[in-house]
């Protein structure tokens, strides 16, 4: 580094007191303070590719409040960030380090951190370092071929090639007597918060303990990856994350900011703050869904599918992040749907281009394998002339084909379908929106193009392998939940105080849960993939039962009767026959202590659990979409939107209700009108609020929605199945055919997302897709 050395660690520390700060913009670590906190701001390449030749930092040390500048060079040791998902070595090669050495690869890539004593005046001396960038050829194209590599081990910029597939495909389409063939584009998007990403970091010298808040749904995974990138033990990292609003899947993974800012706050011993402002957010945080679908089906004349074959390309951005491949590799494994599809081959292309990274999104892989399938389904039903649900009803895997092995993998194991009705979930959709009686009766008096679509869907959710949660009762009868698990808008709290208390027959209102702090609880996988209530929730429930079964012990002894004759009810233990002479949790508690604790009893009331399952549940539902296109301006107008889905048992129905609403927008979102566009550069035009389109209440339609309980897993205590991402997985393909089918003939040549206005008009009146 280009300073003085002041600490011996590389670091120079240059002081200028100055007592301004950022005031808070609605983020709830930027409304935190400590005293003496520094403040920090990333220097991000303006270039997608280019080599760096030098970089000069002499004149921003001059600058008013400068603490301190890191660049690669600084980093003393550093390590690539690795995977948490499905971590295979040959992926290494391309993993990111927390700041650009000798080349970016994206517009956005971290360069330098500057540390100063206030937001102000970090922001402002980023425009005082001077870098000389040595620009290369850039590439945007998921599907070009031959270009000047990212890195020498990508030949073609492919990260990665793979093939899933089950049955004989060749001879499947040897016996077809009609192949419907499709190519269908999903657009780059994300999980846009309203609140962005924040840190803040302070080291405890006396301890020497390194304290990090920031939004995280794995605090357990990222402060063991802050620790071995640090050369610490985990014992002496806390990892706290604060209250969240929504995660989606992009809030929470250990980004290049993730470990600089611990860094900086080590080797200067102050507690240091990082906010990103908007354009950062959309530039550097995890983008999703960008994917090509080349497609091949055959089938029967009847409509009974043979086979399908498929090329998926999967845009990667610049680097494997956290997630690895886990996106197109859910997308391969999941794309036979809720089908029974006897042979499939799906070859997948993981892609390496000068965008921003990409990780996962609500439903990741899901939404863009389903938005495909469905759309390849009502293509081929058109072709044969043939209604869209009697096609999907006769193609639906059947109910006592339960437990079904559907022939592919992911995350390390085989995916099997745990229990579901399929052909009911599709039924009871159609007679809910009326379907086929709406589809006829168009309103004469109007000149709008009306639409119906349909998509079908299979959700993976509750992913092990495991999860812990800790029941403790203290000596005033209080009941505390604690768990690895994260709270990232889900009610998390909620739900897991509902297990406790149908347990432990108290208040749910009186059980505080305590969540995302790896002070709690020694281990955590944390909260993605639909799998809290599956995982935490059967681990509350069987810490509960144990918690149970000592309480009734314990008041066994002093009620100086047998357990059996005991009851637990409204948060008081008694003997059935005679319920005046109560004992409360309480005088139970105080009986647990070491003092008073029957001598053949371990004292206390604290259990953990961990519950482990190696098999995901598998929620699953139909959705049905009516649109409305005005011929004039051809903007979509959604109006209506049925949901039928399935999550074996709801915890609490109403929480339910709301997941699935919101993926329903988020859905919708992604379908017409959120994207991440690039000039040929590799530049974002698409980096604030008046490019990148977000749904708002104007253009939520009405919803009908209804759960069925036909289904409970088989796989856990609670017969539960995760819920957050049913909303969400079938509107891609729903909205994408009810806008075909507003088209007519001209919807044939619907073939991509998100579904602008530009596209429809072209789709209207050019003779080419």
């Amino acid at each position: 580094m280009k300073t003085e050395h002041t600490n011996g660690i590389g670091a120079s520390i240059k002081r200028l007191e100055d007592k301004r700060f950022l005031q808070g913009q609605g983020n709830y670590i930027d409304d935190m303070q400590l005293p003496d906190m520094l403040h920090a701001a990333v220097l991000r390449s303006p270039y997608a590719h280019a080599n760096i030749i030098d970089i000069e930092v002499s004149a921003a040390l001059e600058q008013p409040g400068i603490v301190t500048i890191l660049t690669f060079a600084d980093l003393i040791s550093v390590k690539p960030i690795p995977i948490r998902l499905n971590p295979y070595g040959s992926l290494e090669p391309f993993l990111q380090y927390p700041l650009a050495s000798n080349r970016v690869r994206y517009v956005g890539d971290p360069v330098a951190l500057i540390i100063a004593h206030s937001r102000y005046q970090a922001e402002d001396i980023l425009e005082h370092i001077l870098v000389q960038y040595d620009p290369l050829p850039v590439n945007i194209d998921t599907e070009q071929k031959v270009i000047n590599p990212l890195y020498n081990e990508a030949k073609n910029n492919v990260a990665s090639n793979f093939v899933m597939q089950k049955g004989d495909i060749a001879a499947a389409f040897e016996q077809a007597e009609h192949i419907t063939k499709l190519r269908f584009t999903s657009g780059r998007h994300s999980g846009v918060p309203l609140e962005t990403r924040g840190l803040i970091a302070h080291y405890d010298a006396t301890q020497e303990r390194l304290k990090v808040w920031g939004p995280t749904k794995v605090t357990h995974f990222n402060r063991g990856v802050l620790a071995r990138m640090l050369d610490m033990g985990e014992h002496q990292i806390q990892m706290i994350e604060p209250d969240v609003g929504g995660g989606f899947g992009v809030r929470g993974e250990f980004y290049p900011e993730d470990y600089l800012i611990p860094y900086a706050a080590l080797i200067l011993k102050r507690p240091i703050k990082w906010i990103e402002d908007r354009l950062e957010n959309l530039m550097a945080c995890n983008h999703s869904r960008e994917q090509v679908y080349e497609m091949e089906m055959a089938l029967k004349k009847d409509g009974a599918i043979l086979g399908i074959k498929v090329l998926l390309s999967n845009d990667q951005g610049g680097y494997i992040r956290t997630h690895g491949i886990i996106v197109p590799e859910l997308s391969a494994a999941i794309f036979p749907g809720p089908y029974h599809i006897p042979n499939y081959r799906c070859e997948v292309r993981s892609v390496l281009t000068n965008k921003t990274p990409a990780g996962t999104y609500r439903a990741p892989g899901r939404y863009e394998c389903n938005t495909s399938r469905e759309r390849l389904l009502d293509l081929a039903a058109s072709e044969l002339m043939i209604d869209p649900v009697k096609l999907r009803s006769m193609n639906l895997i059947q109910p006592e084909d339960m437990p079904y092995k559907v022939g592919t993998e992911s995350l390390g194991e085989d995916i099997v379908y745990d229990s579901g009705d399929y052909p009911y979930a599709l039924q009871e959709v159609v007679r809910l929106s009326k379907y086929e009686e709406n589809r006829i009766n168009h309103n004469p008096l109007s000149n709008k193009k009306t639409g119906y679509g349909i998509a079908c869907f299979v959700e993976k959710t509750g992913l092990g392998p495991f999860e812990g949660a800790r029941i403790e009762i203290d000596q005033t009868g209080r009941v505390t939940v604690s768990t690895g698990a994260a709270n990232v808008g889900q009610g998390l709290e909620t739900t897991l105080a509902q297990i406790a208390a149908s347990v432990l027959t108290v208040p749910p209102d009186s059980i505080r849960v305590l969540h995302g702090d790896t002070d709690l609880i020694p281990y955590g996988v944390g909260s993605f993939a639909s799998r809290a209530t599956v995982m935490a929730g059967s681990a509350v429930y069987y810490a509960a039962q144990q918690i149970h079964k000592k309480l009734l012990m314990i008041a066994a002894h002093i009620l100086k009767c047998p357990i059996d004759k005991l009851t637990i009810s409204d948060g008081g233990i008694y003997i059935s026959e005679n319920q005046d002479n109560r004992l409360t949790l309480a005088q139970v508690a105080q009986q647990s202590s070491p003092r008073n604790c029957p001598p053949d009893m371990e004292p206390g009331l604290d259990f953990t659990h961990y519950f482990r399952c190696n098999q995901m549940t598998f929620a699953h539902g139909a959705t049905i979409v009516k649109v409305e296109i005005d011929p004039e301006t051809c903007a979509v107008i959604p109006k209506h939107v049925w949901i039928v889905y399935d999550i074996g048992k709801a915890i609490n129905p109403q929480m339910v209700k709301g997941q699935v609403e919101g993926g329903a927008v988020q859905g919708l979102g992604g379908a017409l009108l959120e994207e991440f566009k690039y000039d040929s550069n590799g530049q974002l035009i698409s980096g604030s609020f008046v490019d990148y389109l977000l749904p708002t209440a104007t253009e939520t339609p009405i919803m009908e929605l209804k759960r069925l309980d036909r289904s409970p897993s088989i796989l856990n205590p609670l017969q539960v199945k995760g819920a957050g991402e049913c909303g969400i997985a079938g509107m891609g393909g729903a909205l994408a055919n009810a806008v075909a089918d507003a088209l007519g003939d001209s919807g044939k040549k619907v073939d991509m997302l998100p579904i602008t206005s530009e596209k429809v008009w072209r789709w209207l009146n050019t003779n080419a897709g």
